[in-house]
């Protein structure tokens, strides 16, 4: 049994590791040897791209529970305050991750356990494309991020990412600025106008979960402080709601660009950094139930199913294994990437029960689909 104070020092370690997306081996060797050393599991590795996995059990069903161990860059010195564990990574997504392993641990049902820590979850979703690429077998899956403690994340929307180039062809002297046209200014009106189509094509609602969203997130140009500036480029970040596909906005934009380019007269190119399709759990499937009873066990509350309007490793596998699959995690996404990144102590220790209650509810719920069947 796994004490209150093992489970909060753990935490507390693995926040003090600092695991900005691609950083993350020192602290998958961390969980690596707790799995060997103080946890049960029988079989424990790391992958070519960085993947901690660790199994337990043996048999049906195959659950996997998944959740990332990279964090956003910024680092948060790492200390207990009124009941909450400050640090980088405390609610996205060290909680749940740390939750999860050891609610896993603690597994004694008939199944096999799955526990995988993944890397660059904030990146470009390198740990759990490499498990989609090995064909990880799977009946169901959990991933853990900050949902609240009585919330089920159901739904997400897909990312359409692009670094977009806007090129002027020609440069000019500070001083006569008149000369050339000045990329880092036609950069952001090909973005007003890029955003304006795109709004106004998709977005008849004002939920934000059934909207198209656009956001600029970086720019840079020029190549000296008294030269106008030649070329520009910008990152712009899409999100797509579930009943649009990232492709269709694609060859929006696509079209919108080409239209864009010609009436401010100058080379806009483009090349796409990350696509991830929209994702929505079936509500009635076997992994939602059985984390609504959990909840309904340990909380006494029914749960809230969320749809989010971010992106999650849940897209990836959902989409490519079309498996039941489901994200639920201590914290409160609100303070997740902020300076005041922070989780509940009792809320982290309540999510363990409530995950390795899922696990039980999940077997039991397998197995009883399964004798029905052969009836």
């Amino acid at each position: 049994m796994i004490s209150s104070a093992y489970a909060i020092e753990l935490l507390k370690k693995a926040l003090e590791i600092y695991t900005p997306s691609r950083s993350e081996a020192q602290l998958a060797n961390l969980i690596k040897q707790k799995c060997l050393d103080d946890l049960g599991f029988e079989r424990v590795s790391i992958d070519s791209v960085g993947n901690v996995i660790a199994t337990k059990g043996s048999g049906d069903p195959k659950i996997l529970l998944c959740g990332h161990m990279d964090t956003v860059p910024g680092q948060i010195p790492v200390r207990i305050d009124s009941g909450y564990l400050l640090g980088r990574g405390a609610s996205d997504a060290k909680a749940p991750l740390i939750s999860m392993l050891l609610a896993c641990s603690e597994f004694k049902q008939s199944g096999t356990i799955i526990f995988a820590g993944v890397v660059d979850e904030e990146g470009n979703a390198t740990g759990i494309k490499e498990l989609v690429k090995n064909k990880l077998s799977v009946d169901y899956a959990i991933f853990g991020e900050p949902s609240g403690i009585n919330k089920i994340t159901v739904a997400y929307k897909g990312r359409l990412a692009l670094r977009l180039t806007c090129d002027v062809i020609d440069s000019a002297h500070a001083s006569a600025p008149w000369l050339s046209k000045n990329s880092i200014e036609e950069a952001y009106e090909v973005w007003k106008m890029l955003s304006n189509e795109i709004s106004s094509k998709y977005n008849k609602t004002d939920k934000k979960s059934e909207s198209v969203s656009l956001s600029l997130t970086e720019i840079t140009g020029g190549s000296s402080h008294n030269v106008t500036p030649q070329k520009c480029k910008i990152t712009i970040d899409i999100r797509v709601p579930n009943g649009v596909k990232c492709l269709e906005v694609l060859h929006s934009l696509d079209k919108s660009i080409e239209k864009i380019s010609e009436i401010r007269k100058v080379k806009v190119t483009y090349r796409i950094e990350d696509m991830t399709e929209p994702f929505e759990a079936d509500h009635s499937s076997p992994i939602v139930r059985a984390l609504s009873l959990s909840i309904l066990d340990v909380c006494k509350i029914r749960p809230i199913l969320l749809k989010k309007t971010g992106t999650g490793d849940m897209n990836v596998l959902g989409n490519s294994l079309n498996i039941p699959v489901v994200t639920y995690g201590p914290g409160e996404p609100h303070v997740s990437h902020s300076k005041d990144e922070r989780v509940e102590i009792q809320s982290y220790l309540t999510s363990i029960e409530i995950y390795n209650r899922a696990l039980f509810h999940t077997s039991r719920l397998h197995h009883n689909k399964r004798a029905g069947s052969t009836k």
